[in-house]
C-alpha cells in the first residue's frame, strides 16, 4: 500500500470542482474529488456502482499516543467480491464547516477475488489551534468526511461520517 502526501487542491495540483460539476459528470475519478473545497452534499455515487462488492467491516478511531478507543464498528473482516479488483485507492478528506482539515491517500493496489482482508492506517492529523479544536467541541457533528472509494480510477463507494468531539450523543 502506498500512501500519497498532500493536504488541499495546491498541494497536489488539480483544479478546484464543485459537487455539482461531479454530480454531472459520467465517471468521476480520484483527481475530481481532490478538486473538492468543501464536505459534499450528497453521495457521488450509488450502492450499485460497487459491483466489486467491496465492504468495509471494521472501523476505528483511537488515541495512538493514549490508546483510547474514541469510536469502533466491528462487523466480519473486510471482504471481495468475485471480481478482481485493480488500482484499489481510497481518498478521504475530513472537513470541519467548510475547511479542508486533511486529505489522506492511500492506494492498495490489487485485492484478490473472493478474499478477506485486513489493514490498519496509522496516521497523524495536523495540528490544530487551540481556537479551532474549541469549535469543533462547542459544534458536533460540524465536524464531517467523505471517504471516496476508487477501483482503476473510477468512483465506485462513497461513504460520508459525522463527528462529534463534546462527549454527548
Amino acid at each position: 500500500m502506498k500512501v500519497k502526501k498532500g493536504c488541499n487542491t495546491t498541494d497536489v495540483g488539480v483544479p478546484v470542482t464543485t459537487e455539482e460539476e461531479l454530480l454531472a459528470n459520467k465517471t468521476i475519478t480520484p483527481e475530481d474529488v481532490l478538486g473538492l473545497q468543501k464536505i459534499t452534499e450528497n453521495y457521488l455515487c450509488s450502492p450499485e456502482d460497487n459491483v466489486y462488492n467491496i465492504d468495509f467491516t471494521r472501523f476505528k478511531i483511537r488515541d495512538m499516543e493514549t490508546g483510547t478507543v474514541l469510536f469502533e464498528i466491528t462487523k466480519p473482516p473486510a471482504t471481495v467480491g468475485d471480481i478482481p479488483i485493480n488500482n484499489f485507492r481510497m481518498i478521504e478528506r475530513h472537513y470541519f464547516r467548510e475547511q479542508l482539515l486533511k486529505s489522506f491517500d492511500f492506494e492498495f493496489g490489487f485485492c484478490i477475488p473472493s478474499s478477506k482482508n485486513t489493514c490498519e492506517h496509522i496516521y497523524e492529523f495536523p495540528p490544530l489551534s487551540e481556537d479551532l479544536i474549541r469549535e469543533m467541541i462547542l459544534h458536533p457533528y460540524e465536524t464531517q468526511s467523505d471517504s471516496f472509494y476508487f477501483v482503476d480510477n473510477k468512483l465506485v463507494m462513497h461513504n460520508k461520517a459525522d463527528y462529534s468531539y463534546s462527549g454527548g450523543p
